[in-house]
């Protein structure tokens, strides 16, 4: 076999690994294996007389358990040769019941998640529509629907049961900090852990059942960063058609005199709001195909907006010489900011091919970063001067802490997004980098629930 087939052929190979390794459905293992079984296919077409690209795709074709695979593959890269042999009409697909099995078990949880938030009124804990948000409610809202979403996650994925053990210790253990800690009504540890319970059980115990033992490989963090990026843009959705269908239930029962309003904030919209959770990360697992196609859309739209923003913004602070006021909201709307080019940086690794080479938009996210780097570089400046005059409380040191930690990511990130434009390094560094981190978010947002609320006197 000629070595330039040979290294073509060993480019398509590493291309169809990579697409089976971004699938749920096929773990690692099975990866190897299929991959066994591809190449003895090619190596006896080969023998047989046909080319390496030929030998290839008649292989391909020939792996009848992934045909569905094979199908999607072609329609992501429609201008290969692919699609010509494996899209098929629509009746081999995915076997209907299966997909209906699935539906079921996600709408189950669904309807156990919005039960949950209604049990602790059977406890004299209810939600009123005329008054704030309880505490006790506010500390368990992610109590409520996380662990159900890990489970619909433990089934699909038949996760082993060593796993299983670890995640349900994982939620007991934060249920009974969130609830035995002699919090000060409303203080400020209080609402530190509302903000960093969810924060810390979403990548750590949400992530594990999502990848299952995928977790420990860079493909598995990835595609967890990229399905939080996807259930965001549904759950959005959803909310957006809650709130017209609610609208719509309130104005026509007005109608006839009838007012809602009181049930439609204690029950539809909390209820609601539980139960989206599941079913909209089952929509992500049903429809990838669709959103896939969304978010990248989003991020190339947004990605140039942030980075006028964040470029606008330092110039008039450079024009004008004013600094910034750290206020909570103020500390809360920078840190939010971060998130959201963090965000945007994420998806747009996770959505990219590491193969393609570096092109305008890359720069463009370059750009982006460094900007959130100065506007938060400001703002640590007034941060610091603000703790040095009036000491430390629970609300800087946790915005201090998050500022830093954002602050190393994204500049590391520059970094190596730099040398991978100066064709000094491969893309594959950026994604390793960013999915390595993971669990530098988790482990502070677990040292601000677990530690603060002692330090600080619980207020």
């Amino acid at each position: 076999m000629p070595e330039d087939h040979a290294v073509s052929l060993e480019e398509q190979i590493d291309l169809w690994r990579s697409y089976l390794r971004r699938r749920q459905a096929i773990q690692p293992v099975d990866v190897a294996e299929l991959e066994d079984h591809l190449r003895e296919q090619v190596a006896a077409l080969g023998k047989a007389g046909l080319a390496a690209d030929e030998a290839f795709l008649v292989a391909v074709k020939r792996m009848g358990q992934l045909d569905a695979l094979s199908r999607e593959f072609a329609r992501e890269h429609s201008d290969r040769l692919w699609k010509q042999l494996v899209v098929v009409p629509s009746d081999a697909a995915e076997p209907r019941a299966s997909a209906r099995t699935d539906a079921i078990i996600a709408f189950g949880f669904a309807v156990a998640a919005a039960v949950a938030i209604k049990l602790p009124a059977l406890f004299g804990i209810a939600l009123n529509k005329d008054q704030e948000l309880p505490p006790f409610y506010a500390r368990n809202m992610s109590l409520f629907v996380f662990p159900l979403l890990a489970a619909y996650f433990v089934w699909k994925r038949r996760l082993d049961t060593r796993t299983v053990g670890w995640l349900a210790a994982a939620f007991v253990a934060a249920a009974v900090l969130a609830n035995v800690y002699p919090f000060v009504p409303r203080g400020n540890t209080e609402v530190l852990t509302v903000l960093h319970l969810p924060i810390a059980f979403w990548l750590v115990a949400v992530g594990v059942a999502y990848a299952g033992s995928r977790w420990r490989q860079v493909e598995g963090r990835m595609d967890f960063i990229r399905f939080s990026g996807e259930l965001f843009i549904y759950y959005v959705l959803i909310a957006l058609g809650g709130g017209v269908f609610t609208a719509f239930m309130m104005m026509i029962f007005q109608a006839i005199g009838i007012n809602l309003e009181s049930f439609l904030m204690t029950w539809v919209v909390p209820c609601g709001a539980m139960g989206a959770v599941v079913i909209g990360s089952w929509l992500v697992e049903a429809k990838q195909s669709v959103i896939e196609n969304m978010a990248p859309v989003l991020t190339r739209v947004f990605t140039p907006l942030f980075a006028a923003l964040l470029v606008t913004f330092l110039a008039t602070v450079v024009w004008t010489g004013r600094g910034v006021d750290i206020a909570r909201p103020v500390l809360i709307a920078f840190d939010l900011l971060l998130v959201v080019v963090l965000g945007l940086l994420l998806y747009s690794i996770s959505a990219r091919d590491p193969r393609s080479p570096a092109g305008a938009f890359d720069i463009l996210q370059v750009v982006l970063v460094i900007s959130a780097l100065l506007a938060d570089a400001v703002a640590l400046w007034a941060l610091a001067a603000r703790i040095s005059e009036f000491g430390f409380t629970p609300n800087r040191v946790a915005a201090l802490g998050e500022n830093v930690i954002l602050l190393v990511n994204l500049a590391w990130s520059v970094v190596l997004y730099v040398r991978f434009l100066r064709g000094r390094g491969p893309f594959s560094d950026l994604e390793r980098w960013q999915t390595d981190y993971l669990p530098v978010f988790a482990g502070w947002a677990a040292i601000v629930v677990i530690v603060f609320p002692p330090v600080f006197g619980y207020l």
